[in-house]
């Protein structure tokens, strides 16, 4: 009998001991020295409330699935019905092939067809590495089509520290701006999080602070990446979600309206850009026509633990 979320890819390294889905080439489970970092799925299970999924073509929402590109207005089927958006992409159910699968990393593909509403294909690429340096993933686009295709990836993780609840943990986040949504969830405009509830730039407890919201403005190192962390002040236990220089926006949730996981842990999402960018262009990459430069899209994100 075949696990819901298919072949199951475990690797090992530095401490760390990850699995990875042939469904949605998800992060089903991440843990050091046996400790849980992100709270996952069973094998027996599907990946509910988006856990450890891939988000391309695009991350977030979509209004109406409707957008124009190149001239061309295009409709997406309406993965979010009750909101009326297409929603997290095209790849999160899709049965992804194994390209290369070692004692600490595994890398696997996927061919997405061009279709209604999405008319390009693309050459889509997964590799999840382990070392003492925790995890890091890659994802990478290439464009295959004759024309320019528009593309944003995410993914998304819940971050984990102990059972729960997250409301004693507490939280950075370097992020300097929020995006404001409506009752749909989508963009309506930015504030700065100076003397807002939303300003973790300085380790904070979440207390009841609710999220499902999009930062941006992120603070960053020497070497282009911003980190958030989510620590237990009592235990010294942490988790680190680090992202590069092209994914600009974080989505934190809370997961507060998710009967029986309401704020067991954290979703830190790293995406290229924002919810409707396809219609709004913020921070959209347009892939160059197969075979010519800028065809190809790589970023990277990972998750260390923190003691």
């Amino acid at each position: 009998m075949l696990s819901p979320s298919g072949d199951q890819f475990e690797i090992s390294g530095g401490g760390y001991r990850a699995v990875v889905t042939e469904s949605g080439a998800a992060l089903r489970l991440l843990e050091y020295a046996g400790r849980p970092l992100v709270d996952g799925f069973d094998a027996d299970r599907m990946s509910p409330g988006g856990r450890g999924q891939l988000l391309m073509p695009w991350p977030n929402r979509i209004r109406d699935g409707a957008y124009t590109f190149d001239g061309r207005d295009l409709q997406l089927p309406l993965t979010e019905p009750a909101r009326h958006n297409a929603s997290h992409g095209l790849v999160r159910w899709v049965a992804w092939t194994l390209e290369e699968h070692t004692d600490n990393s595994v890398s696997l593909v996927y061919r997405l067809m061009a279709q209604t509403g999405y008319p390009w294909t693309l050459d889509l690429h997964v590799l999840y590495d382990l070392s003492a340096d925790g995890l890091t993933v890659t994802q990478t686009a290439t464009n295959m089509a004759a024309e320019p295709a528009p593309y944003a990836s995410g993914a998304h993780p819940y971050l984990a520290v102990g059972p729960g609840p997250i409301d004693s943990l507490e939280l950075t986040l370097p992020a300097g701006t929020r995006s404001l949504v409506d009752d749909r969830l989508l963009p309506v405009g930015r504030e700065d999080v100076e003397d807002t509830a939303y300003d973790f730039r300085v380790a904070r407890p979440v207390r009841d602070t609710a999220f499902d919201d999009a930062f941006t403005d992120l603070e960053r190192d020497e070497q282009g990446i911003a980190t958030a962390v989510l620590r237990d002040p009592h235990t010294g236990h942490g988790v680190a979600l680090w992202v590069d220089e092209r994914h600009r926006w974080l989505q934190v949730f809370s997961a507060d309206q998710a009967p029986g996981t309401a704020r067991r842990s954290l979703a830190v999402e790293p995406m290229t850009a924002p919810a409707d960018s396809f219609r709004s262009g913020d921070d959209l990459v347009t892939l160059a026509r197969s075979g010519e430069a800028g065809d190809e899209h790589s970023a990277s994100w990972g998750i260390r633990a923190l003691d």
